[in-house]
This record gives C-alpha cells, structure tokens and sequence, in this order.
C-alpha cells in the first residue's frame, strides 16, 4: 500500500475509537483518567519542571497502554473463547496484573516526583 494521508487519518480515528469503546467498557479506565487529570492538575498546581513532567508523563502514559493492552487482549480472548476455559481465566488475570503493576509502579514515581514540591 502507497502511503495516504485519508489513511492516516482513518488510523487516528480507529484508535480515537478504541479509546472511546475503552472508557464506555472498562471501569478501571474510568480510574485511570480520573488518576490522569488528578496527575495533570497537582503537576500544574505544584509548578513541577520539564525534567519531573517527563516522570509524570510516562507514568500515566505506562498505565494507559497497560489498560489498552489488557482490553484489546480480554476482547480477543472472549471472541475465541466465548465459554470460560481455565487457561483463558489465567491469561487474562496475567493481563490484568500488568495493569497492576504498571499502576503501583506509576503510584510510586508519583509519589517520587511530588513529594520534593509537598515537602518544601
């Protein structure tokens, strides 16, 4: 295929799509937006610099590629496994667990990146 502009910008709308299907479905991405905007709003609130944001964003964007992971990965396991089956349960609460640990993980570089500007 030649490279098209129209079909990068169908790509982006696929993915803006995801997104979307993303927050109306899973209620953890609920979680992790209001963790987002709570992020972005202390960062502004704290006047943290470049050098912190860099942190801050790639903690938040860690979990949110985590959580689109985990979706996409429950949503193919229930289309070629529609009845349960152990080893699909299995692979799915190891998807989940990365959302776990990626989260504990952003928590911490959070709580390492603000403490400094909370404790001055």
């Amino acid at each position: 295929m030649d490279f098209s502009i129209a079909a990068r910008l169908r790509s982006f709308g696929y993915a803006f799509a995801g997104f979307s299907f993303m927050l109306r479905t899973q209620h953890n991405a609920w979680l992790h937006l209001l963790a987002s905007l709570a992020v972005v709003a202390a960062g502004f609130a704290l006047k943290v610099n470049a050098d912190d944001w860099r942190w801050l964003i790639a903690a938040v964007a860690l979990v949110w590629l985590a959580e689109a992971i985990n979706t996409a990965f429950e949503h193919l396991c229930d289309v070629v496994s529609p009845e349960f089956h152990p080893s699909v349960k299995r692979a799915k609460d190891i998807a989940a667990a990365a959302v776990l640990v990626s989260a504990i993980a952003a928590a911490l570089i959070g709580a390492l990146t603000f403490a400094p500007y909370v404790l001055r």
